[in-house]
């Protein structure tokens, strides 16, 4: 097994890999990158089995420090974008009183009903829809999936933009993503190395060159 762990790690570009390389790439892996941390935390737990705990530790530190910078970015792109809609008003405001004219704000109600029409023209709900029905059906609960590929990012910067509790955001992120690091690097030491050599087999000269 180390021979072959060896030759993964070098594959991916981590020889010397240890626990700053682990936080990082599990930190990246968490933001909007397209990039998976389990092949770095598998390959520096089977050559350091004794590492097993701090190793899934400190990666799900990483990746739960990069949940919350995608809660962080949905919260900002929320601020940003209630104080430009309150800025156009404004500007609308000040030019209407200046042409002697009456100011007729649309409420947020009216608008979203608009919108709403709009998305549902040809009868199917938008994805970002579906997204904050869910979130605002479970709330901060919902991020214990925020492990899952494709929409866990999006479930992360949605909370924020949602403005919903940064502190229950990271205790479910937290849990969530220690949850599958463990589960996952178990199961994949549970696997028979000619298992991996079979797969990875065909990519290795590829990959080293």
């Amino acid at each position: 097994m180390e021979s072959f762990i060896t030759w993964l790690l070098g594959a991916l570009a981590l020889p010397g890999i240890g626990l700053p390389a682990i936080f990082l790439v599990s930190f990246l892996s968490a933001t909007l990158l397209p990039l998976g941390s389990e092949p770095a935390l598998f390959g520096y737990v089977a050559l350091n089995p004794h590492m097993f705990w701090p190793a899934i530790v400190v990666a799900s530190i990483g990746n739960t420090a990069g949940g919350m910078l995608d809660w962080w970015m949905g919260f900002a792109a929320r601020r940003g974008f209630v104080r430009l809609k309150a800025r156009r008003r404004a500007h609308a405001r000040a030019a209407a009183l200046a042409g002697g004219g009456t100011v007729t704000v649309v409420g947020e109600g009216g608008r979203g009903k608009r919108a709403d029409l709009a998305d549902r023209a040809d009868g199917k709900a938008p994805m970002n829809e579906r997204y904050h029905r869910w979130m605002r059906r479970f709330g901060p609960p919902l991020l214990l999936l925020s492990w899952l590929p494709v929409v866990g990012d999006p479930f992360c910067t949605l909370a924020g933009w949602l403005r919903l509790s940064w502190r229950a955001c990271l205790f479910y992120i937290a849990v969530g993503k220690t949850l599958r690091y463990i589960a996952i690097t178990y199961l994949m030491l549970r696997v028979p190395e000619s298992f991996w050599e079979g797969i990875f087999a065909p990519f290795k000269h590829l990959l080293i060159g």
